[in-house]
């Protein structure tokens, strides 16, 4: 038998059909299960990296709180988004990824059984990570729509805020693309302020927005500049996944914990890394333009093919989900049926939230492009219509 922090962890579900999908090793698969993309990284960081493979200094655990190159950028990143100052010494650590970086964090902020506000759907992975701290999650729902996922402002209302000691929120949201609106905003910044919480801000596709939106940063709001902590990543914005490179940025005060947690933890990311992530984050031609238009129109192509099937339309970030219900079936079914008589790899949405989640199968639009995404509406159709024999 597991040990107990681990007993109420589950699948994510990605891994599974990830494996399923590489086994058949079909390149007619499209794969839209993970959360990977084509779109190459800023071509400076490559270059970077290439160089640093020969720089002994690179190959390196010091320094354990990251390079001074790439907490200077970071922190100047997240004070450009939020309009804060942040000192890099004290209020910037790097992080191996977004994810180790976000877990972190938890472990610095919660005392078991402490609640952590949390939107329904969300990524199961930060599900994982609460619980791993010892939080208990604590859904708000997001409800869906013809035109996108709205918070549900009322149920946000009824919840007690006082057992909430963090807000773990992403806008754009995996896996629903959902981008919070500057009146949701204010109505999570006034229920954090009444629960004296904090806010951690994953900001890992906060740049990844469509149709003209512009980023919210939560510290800019008044007062909220000593209670948000914001979590960030070179995987999404700059396309660097296999650099798996992170960093926190907020009040020093915890960040100083979160060194520390970091300290006992992973230690430093790989130093071949930090100098190409410092580097995009600092070059004029970053790619973020061009890639974001190249996502919002396989999002577009993608909803047009799915049309009849009513998926509910993204915002932001990588992916979207539709429900499946309506046919009869839940997402691990699709799932299923969407690889074996579709070639297509698309992720079940069990354990990503509460248990309407399983009504859900999502598609990533990072990782193929729009002319194999041409057809897929007949193709899913047909996978999803088709009663098995």
């Amino acid at each position: 038998m597991s040990v107990s922090r681990l007993q109420d962890l589950t699948p994510i579900g990605v891994e599974q059909m990830g494996a399923l999908a590489d086994r058949l090793d079909d390149p007619a698969v499209l794969r839209l299960e993970n959360l990977d993309t084509d779109l190459r990284p800023p071509a400076s960081a490559i270059e970077f990296t290439r160089r640093a493979i020969d720089d002994d200094a690179a190959n390196s655990y010091l320094p354990f709180l990251g390079s001074e190159a790439l907490r200077r950028a970071a922190a100047d990143l997240v004070g450009g988004q939020s309009a804060q100052r942040y000192e890099w010494e004290t209020e910037c650590v790097i992080t191996a990824g977004g994810l180790s970086g976000t877990l972190n964090v938890l472990l610095a902020t919660l005392e078991p059984g402490d609640e952590v506000l949390m939107t329904d759907p969300t990524y199961c992975g930060f599900i994982n990570r609460v619980r791993l701290a010892g939080g208990v999650p604590r859904f708000v729902p997001l409800i869906p729509s013809t035109t996108g996922w709205r918070l549900d402002l009322e149920a946000l209302a009824s919840i007690d805020p006082k057992p909430v000691r963090v807000a773990l929120l992403m806008s754009p949201s995996m896996p629903t693309g959902a981008v919070f609106s500057l009146e949701e905003w204010r109505a999570l910044v006034t229920f954090c302020q009444a629960a004296d919480c904090w806010i951690i801000n994953s900001a890992a596709m906060e740049l990844i927005l469509f149709d003209g939106r512009s980023v919210i940063h939560p510290a800019s709001f008044p007062g909220m500049g000593d209670k948000v902590i914001t979590v960030g990543s070179a995987s999404k914005e700059y396309r660097m996944i296999g650099w798996r490179v992170g960093w926190v940025v907020g009040p020093a005060r915890i960040v100083a914990d979160v060194a520390r947690v970091g300290l006992a933890n992973v230690v430093s990311p790989a130093g071949i890394a930090m100098g190409a992530v410092a580097t995009a984050i600092r070059s004029a031609d970053d790619g973020l333009k061009a890639s974001v238009a190249e996502w919002q129109a396989r999002r577009d192509v993608l909803l047009a093919e799915l049309r009849e099937f009513s998926p509910i339309p993204p915002h932001g970030g990588w992916s979207f989900v539709f429900d499946v219900s309506p046919l009869g079936i839940d997402g691990v079914t699709a799932a299923a049926r969407l690889l074996e008589g579709a070639k297509i790899a698309a992720t079940a949405m069990r354990h990503w939230g509460t248990a309407r989640s399983a009504n859900y199968v999502r598609f990533v639009f990072a990782n193929e492009p729009v002319d194999r995404l041409r057809g897929v509406g007949v193709r899913v159709a047909t996978a999803l219509r088709t009663i098995p024999t």
